[in-house]
């Protein structure tokens, strides 16, 4: 677990929701892999916006943290998948909801 998790379980539980998923792209990379295990192109391609180096920052934060689980295969050239872990899975309620609620945020605001 990252030490900005772990400071954060000093002031409140919201404080370490907000260490561990808060950042950019990390809740757009759980909602993907909450269909399934995505290798890192394929999921370069869902978040085009996030250029490579925040992409993997992010991921590499979410697998410290316990959400992401990376397996490298020893293949010639190495495959690399990414899936979510019991702990990343449980977050499925709450991501669903803030695509909920984004959804309803661009309807009213789409002026």
């Amino acid at each position: 677990m990252r030490l900005p998790v772990r400071r954060a379980m000093e002031v409140c539980p919201v404080e370490v929701a907000v260490s561990a998923v808060g950042g950019t792209w990390k809740l757009t990379v759980v909602k993907h892999l909450l269909e399934g295990t995505r290798r890192f192109n394929e999921l370069g391609r869902l978040v085009p916006l996030a250029n490579t180096k925040t992409l993997t920052r992010q991921l590499r934060e979410l697998e410290e943290d316990g959400l992401v689980l990376r397996t490298v295969y020893p293949e010639v050239p190495p495959r690399v998948e990414y899936s979510l872990t019991d702990l990343g899975r449980s977050l499925q309620p709450i991501v669903e909801a803030m695509n909920e609620w984004g959804k309803d945020f661009e309807r009213t605001h789409a002026d």
